[in-house]
């Protein structure tokens, strides 16, 4: 029996862990602490979307680093981005030539800007570098533990590495495709946040569907400037990372992101207010961040991002943002400063 560890009791980590012991792998879920194990082992899904999915024999929920890691296959990291650094490190000790590192995470460091398979390579064995992969796509983790169709995409520089890890994920239920562009499908999953919370917002101030339409397609247009400026192949923002993770985080209720802008759109509740009350992160609250600084940084153009920075650390109203991005001057749909998506569009044209 095929042994992984996930690291992250979060909702996906659960999730995982759940759908991976159905498969009949023996999982074992580490939690950071001995109480956190005992509650999910005993009574933590009370009232929970985990209520009716109690925990199999062979999923171990487990607070000692070395039980969780003893001989695994692949450690899974289900974290939030701004941890990951710090569980990385607890684990590097226990990895082998051998063991697949997998990140199931969709953030970008503060401070550093770097992507989670940037901050996984700095904590671990530089010879194990090579077994570093990431999972991305549309995947709402209360519609897979319900064994819902689904699809996901594992990134690695080596494609033996991508395929290995595709068998492991891959279920009657979920589909897993393979792709060696990591910068792109770590960047789609990450800056799709910052969409959904403007999708959310768009939806709280029932600005109706032409304009969500319009605000969901220029800003993807937008991250993937932003991701072809760092590396990333361009079609791959049109693919489960990119555009498939856009509609459902744009689209869904179960989105965290997606109702982060949906109450801040109210303008009853503060930022702080919001993510208190939340019992998960959301991720886009963090990246947006990180994608203004970069910004920023490189010079280039990104006012989707650019707005809902303003509204999440400068107090600028969401209808103010809205109306500001609506009275922009216009151009060619794929012409911003420092963009390269222009020169792109003309090369494809002449071949």
């Amino acid at each position: 029996m095929e042994k992984i560890a996930i690291f992250g009791t979060t909702s996906w980590g659960t999730t995982l862990a759940l759908m991976l012991a159905a498969k009949g792998m023996e999982v074992r879920l580490w939690a950071r602490t001995e109480k956190e194990a005992n509650r999910l082992i005993k009574s933590g899904h009370k009232n929970s979307q985990f209520a009716n999915f109690p925990f199999p024999s062979n999923l171990l929920v487990t607070h000692r680093i070395d039980e969780a890691m003893h001989d695994v296959k692949a450690v899974i990291m289900a974290v939030p981005s701004q941890t990951m650094r710090q569980n990385i490190t607890l684990a590097a000790p226990h990895l082998t030539k051998s063991t697949i590192i997998m990140s199931a995470a969709k953030g970008l460091e503060i401070g550093s800007g770097k992507r989670m398979s940037q901050v996984i390579a700095e904590e671990i064995n530089p010879h194990f570098r090579d077994n570093i992969c990431v999972c991305s796509g549309p995947n709402l983790s209360r519609e897979i533990l319900h064994s819902l169709p689904a699809a996901t995409v594992v990134a690695a520089e080596k494609v033996t590495v991508a395929r290995k890890a595709q068998k492991i994920l891959a279920t009657p239920h979920l589909c897993v495709f393979t792709n060696t562009d990591m910068v792109g499908v770590e960047l789609g999953g990450a800056l799709k946040n910052i969409i959904a919370l403007g999708a959310g917002i768009a939806d709280g101030l029932a600005y109706g569907d032409n304009a969500k339409a319009t605000f969901i397609t220029r800003g993807l247009t937008e991250i993937t400037a932003l991701g072809v400026a760092l590396g990333a192949h361009p079609l791959t923002f049109s693919g489960l990372a990119g555009l498939g993770d856009v509609i459902a985080t744009c689209a869904s209720k179960l989105s965290r992101n997606h109702y982060v802008g949906e109450e801040l759109a109210k303008e009853e509740r503060s930022l702080a207010d919001i993510t208190k009350s939340m019992t998960e992160v959301a991720e886009g609250v963090s990246t947006t961040l990180v994608a203004y600084n970069i910004a920023q940084q490189t010079e280039l153009e990104m006012p989707i991002t650019q707005s809902i920075y303003q509204v999440l650390y400068e107090g600028v109203s969401p209808r103010q943002a809205a109306a500001r991005l609506m009275g922009g001057n216009a151009r060619h749909e794929l012409s911003g400063r420092r963009w390269r998506l222009f020169s792109i569009f003309r090369h494809s044209n002449r071949s």
